[in-house]
């Protein structure tokens, strides 16, 4: 269907090529809201640079005996351990299960993972549950009264 106007042909747009205007542009929309999500999933992000060489956790008058704290050792967290005797341990604070945070539990004098009742000796070994491996253990430095906590070579 073409009309005049002004002494020219002008062709006017159907119903049906509007609709398919509209499908089309809709159709690249749900493509685009699908594969996007897929794409940022399959791509690894780029690290930030914070692998964590060394990071600097506290100072040690604030750690009272037999206590702990989790800390954060680059993108993952880190489990710093004063034993009784006044010892400083630290461990890589995700059980080697299935990736839970585990903490310190004075009462039991063990590292607990509250995900499926995991337990670690405070040397890092797991003991009971379904941990399969020991936590990464990391090197306790203690510096001018600040404690410093870095990956084992």
């Amino acid at each position: 269907m073409t009309r005049k106007r002004s002494g020219a042909d002008v062709e006017s747009p159907s119903r049906r090529g509007l609709l398919e205007m509209l499908l089309g542009a809709s159709l690249a929309g749900l493509v685009t809201s699908v594969a996007y999500p897929v794409i940022r999933y399959l791509v690894p992000p780029e690290e930030a640079g914070d692998t964590g060489a060394s990071v600097m956790v506290g100072r040690v008058e604030e750690f009272a005996p037999d206590s702990g704290r989790i800390f954060r050792f680059g993108r993952k967290p880190g489990l710093l351990i004063r034993t009784a005797e006044g010892e400083f341990r630290a461990f890589g604070a995700t059980c080697t299960h299935l990736d839970c945070t585990v903490q310190y539990r004075p009462d039991f004098g063990v590292i607990w993972c509250a995900c499926h009742n995991g337990r670690y000796d405070l040397a890092g070994k797991n003991i009971s549950g379904p941990p399969p491996r020991p936590l990464p253990e990391f090197r306790v430095d203690i510096r001018d009264g600040e404690i410093h906590v870095s990956r084992v070579a």
